[in-house]
């Protein structure tokens, strides 16, 4: 663990801005060097717009935080160009077990159909995480690239008006003054942009505590998510065990609400509530010891005028079902298209109002889940327990039990559903998984992948059927790709993509989310649903 701190780092050097005699104005500056500002940073340079990146550290997180990364977002990073790094040290696992008291209830398979590149989950410390994406920003910056990060540069004030927004950075140098035409807020859960600007979260608390734990361990456990409901280790609450690259493994276990966080937190009590769990001749070493309250929260708005609030700092969810980073991911994946083609002129500033709807929805039904879980995982009345237990004894022998069981519904991205950046689904009968404002799905095509050949632009792609070159200009590209059915390996494709229909035209926006959807090539629909797109620019 000591290579990746003295590799990830970003130390403080003055900065020319720093003694320049007025403020110097940047189009993009992302405030927060974690998992969401390093992704949309990443994403915008790659697009070529310039991007300087604030922190108030200089080097990777450290901690016992985000370990769950799901296909979604290594699909994002293979876009990113640092997805295989993550695969290549992450613990891969798409399978899991739901225990109740000493039984095993029931397992499941989150990524039981074959012909995807990527598995349902890796897990990954943060740390590396932070780390693959950070030395793909020096690869870029190394190439020229606009982008620069500036270590303990931390914001201290944030006005705004309508053409932009000034900033105040106290560095090891004293304070200097920048300015911005837009405003990335990834400065977390505590997030003080928002603050400067009086925002606030609304939503629940959890009463409730969770003891989080990273054992080192030499173990025999297999490379999978185990979660119990009222173990004997740790009776009347609930367990969670993953395992993490190095021989480090997440330990879960809750505590309840009237608890002396002090006291918990101490080596000495910790131990023995690990050893009940692991066995009392188990040798391990804590790596990291917190303590967590959990809730699930968010911003009324998280697009306000050219200030726009991503990940934590926008939405906080419990960590069962792995939401939290993963959605953040996402939320810097929906932003960077849209602000690439704003700053470009390509489209009006208001399809940046799509970021907000579209990720309000998604925060919302994240905070949903999140919220069933951890009410069914902490039930707060006789009742509820009961029901729950009932559940739980069911799910062991009858399988249309176990969908009730919710041990933390694993993150799924967001469809869009009634978005107003999609087009007609003019495809009959056409697959729900890909119908418009759905992510793309990947399949086996040829000696590859779909989602590797869909790049980051707007993608006309005709399956079965040719195409003509589409209009598009420097301003709005957009790639005709087609693929013929002889292409499809395991037959993945026509199953995900063409229903009962022997061909299909789809117009899939840069972040793979589908636009649209016709049985063929029809011109004057893609035209219009690319204007939808775009916010009625095109």
């Amino acid at each position: 663990m000591a290579d990746i701190f003295e590799q990830a780092l970003y130390p403080y050097r003055r900065s020319a801005d720093q003694d320049a005699a007025a403020p110097v104005r940047h189009p993009v500056i992302v405030v927060g060097a974690g998992p969401v500002g390093l992704a949309a940073a990443l994403d915008l340079t790659l697009k070529d717009v310039p991007v300087l990146l604030l922190d108030d550290n200089d080097r990777v997180s450290t901690g016992s935080r985000a370990i769950c990364f799901a296909k979604r977002t290594l699909e994002i990073m293979d876009r990113l160009g640092c997805g295989q790094p993550l695969v290549d040290k992450g613990v891969t696992w798409n399978k899991g077990k739901v225990f109740f008291d000493e039984r095993k209830v029931y397992e499941f398979d989150l990524l039981a159909e074959a012909g995807h590149r990527r598995p349902a989950f890796i897990n990954l410390q943060q740390y590396y995480f932070e780390a693959v994406l950070l030395e793909r920003l020096r690869e870029l910056e190394a190439e020229g690239r606009p982008v620069e990060i500036r270590g303990r540069n931390k914001v201290t004030g944030v006005t705004r008006d309508d053409s932009g927004v000034q900033l105040t950075v106290e560095t090891p140098d004293g304070p200097y003054s920048l300015d911005a035409d837009w405003l990335i807020a990834c400065d977390g859960a505590k997030s003080p942009i928002r603050s400067f600007m009086g925002l606030d979260f609304h939503g629940r608390v959890f009463e409730d505590n969770f003891l989080i734990a990273d054992v080192k361990m030499d173990a025999d456990f297999p490379t999978e998510r185990w979660f119990w409901f009222d173990p004997p280790f740790n009776r009347g609450q609930s367990a969670l065990l993953h395992k993490q690259p190095d021989g480090v493994w997440r330990i879960d276990l809750q505590l309840g609400w009237d608890i002396d966080r002090e006291m918990e937190m101490r080596e000495e009590n910790v131990i023995p509530r690990l050893k009940a769990m692991l066995g009392e001749e188990a040798e391990f070493s804590l790596e990291w010891i917190s303590i967590y309250t959990f809730q699930c929260r968010r911003m009324e708005r998280f697009a306000h005028g050219r200030v726009l609030f991503a990940g934590d700092s926008a939405h906080q969810v419990s960590p069962f079902g792995a939401r939290g980073a993963n959605s953040g991911i996402q939320d810097a994946d929906n932003l960077a298209w849209k602000l690439k083609l704003v700053l470009d002129g390509a489209a009006p500033e208001s399809l940046m109002e799509s970021y907000n709807r579209e990720r309000v929805q998604a925060a919302d039904e994240n905070i949903l889940n999140s919220t069933r879980s951890t009410d069914f995982i902490t039930p707060k009345s006789d009742i509820s327990r009961i029901f729950r237990d009932a559940v739980l004894n069911l799910a062991e022998d009858h399988p249309f039990a176990r969908p009730l069981v919710n041990s933390g519904r694993l993150s799924l991205p967001t469809a869009y559903v009634g978005s107003d950046l999609s087009g007609e689904d003019a495809l009959p009968g056409g697959p729900e998984r890909t119908r418009p404002g759905a992510p793309a799905v990947d399949a086996p095509v040829g000696g590859g992948w779909l989602l590797e050949r869909l790049g980051t632009d707007f993608i006309l792609l005709g399956l079965n059927t040719s195409l003509p070159d589409m209009p598009g200009g420097d301003t709005l590209p957009v790639t005709v790709l087609t693929i013929e059915i002889e292409d499809d390996r395991l037959g993945a494709l026509r199953e995900r993509y063409l229903g009962r229909n022997e061909q299909a035209v789809y117009l899939i926006r840069p972040d793979q989310h589908i636009a649209a959807r016709w049985p063929a090539h029809d011109r004057k629909a893609i035209s219009a649903a690319l204007a939808a797109a775009t916010g009625g620019m095109s």
